[in-house]
């Protein structure tokens, strides 16, 4: 019998070479005063930019150099609010996606950024519908133009947290493996195997359905095909299937959520400047390995064992393949895409437990397959050090 289930997407999803060049109309078509969130270095856009301008639209740009903060999110709020801002535009990695989504959903509530956010605030239900949302991805890992959440930084508080809920989900993504194609080496990989940890873990979560199963599983063949091939020459096809397999993760762990390695990556991620898809790809084969073995000692029974086999055979392309050969083959692609060790951002032993208290309690644990024990969490971040 199907267990009941739930999916959430965007109003429209558009996949295509080019379709960036949506931006603007759609924009337009939502209001004539807009927000602009944007990475880094606005520079990069001004070519669209300017086609807003043209367009007749006014706006205001907000650059997120980094993964975002309460106050920057903060500044954002104050700031679309003063101008009266009818739409946002994220432009960007995860990061300016992230703060777009925020900013727009706290435009109109009556709280604080810390009245919603989760572990650090008061995780409060968001009451008011948000500003519309156009999402346009410029790197292919995070999926979050397709999700519900969220995720903000608290240097104060040495942590990462979430806002979540349906109100976060964009109106608009564009999808457009252009964007990505200029993406170096080491930005491919550390976002690709965010997308691979994406697409691995929500198939074998304890919200998985058939929806989700079938996004994974088309998201883990691209993956499998592609991503090797996307860090070591960024050929054209490779650059669609990793596009394509970022956002069907995106979608993936909306409706079915995540497990233990994001569990870890979070807390993780508070203590040390290391990138989100880095931890994750330090910490994803461990993880695997520790789940499988907590699983056939405790679970035997459990339809994640079927699912971890499963996903051997999708990554390795052999029938005959097992879930170790699953793990193996994500040991040996971190290695060879040179993702770094936890301790080379500075993460050391004695913060372990630390990293094992934060993990127990993050929302993403509790969809794990498996409740693993403190011991087990602290071998996962040990193995990855």
């Amino acid at each position: 019998m199907l267990q009941p289930f739930e999916f959430l997407s965007p109003g429209r999803i558009v996949f295509g070479r080019g379709c960036s060049n949506q931006m603007v109309a759609a924009a337009a078509g939502l209001g004539r005063r807009a927000l602009v969130v944007v990475g880094r270095d606005p520079s990069r856009h001004a070519a669209r930019l300017e086609g807003m301008a043209q367009a007749g639209l006014s706006f205001e740009v907000l650059s997120v150099p980094v993964e975002p903060t309460i106050e920057l999110v903060r500044r954002g709020v104050s700031l679309a609010r003063a101008t009266a801002v009818e739409v946002v535009v994220g432009l960007g990695g995860g990061s300016a996606l992230d703060a777009a989504k925020v900013v727009a959903v706290l435009v109109p509530q009556r709280g604080d950024v810390l009245d919603y956010l989760e572990v650090i605030g008061s995780g409060q239900g968001l009451e008011d519908k948000g500003l519309p949302v156009i999402a346009v991805p410029t790197t292919a890992g995070s999926g979050t133009e397709v999700t519900r959440n969220a995720v903000l930084a608290s240097p104060e508080h040495r942590v990462k947290a979430s806002l979540r809920g349906p109100r976060l989900v964009p109106r608009l993504a564009l999808i457009d493996p252009d964007l990505s194609s200029t993406m170096p080496p080491t930005v491919t990989a550390r976002t690709g195997v965010d997308a691979l940890t994406q697409l691995i873990e929500p198939f074998v979560s304890l919200r998985a359905g058939p929806l989700t199963d079938g996004l994974c599983r088309e998201g883990l063949r691209l993956a499998a095909r592609s991503l090797a091939r996307a860090v070591r020459d960024g050929g054209d096809p490779a650059r669609d299937d990793m596009a394509l397999a970022a956002t069907l993760s995106g979608l993936a762990l909306a409706n079915a959520g995540l497990g233990i390695v994001h569990g870890l990556a979070g807390p993780v991620g508070g203590m040390v400047p290391a990138p989100h898809g880095a931890i994750c790809g330090a910490l994803l084969a461990a993880g695997m390995d520790v789940n499988l073995r907590a699983l056939r000692a405790r679970e035997p029974e459990s339809d994640a064992l079927r699912r971890f086999d499963e996903i051997g055979r999708l990554l390795t392309g052999r029938e005959s393949a097992r879930a170790e050969d699953g793990v193996r083959w994500v040991a040996d692609l971190t290695s060879e895409m040179g993702i770094p060790r936890l301790s080379t951002y500075g993460l050391e032993r004695a913060t372990v437990p630390e990293v094992v208290e934060r993990a127990l309690v993050a929302s993403s644990t509790r969809t794990n397959p498996v409740r693993l024990t403190s011991e087990e969490l602290a071998e996962i971040v040990e193995r990855s050090l």
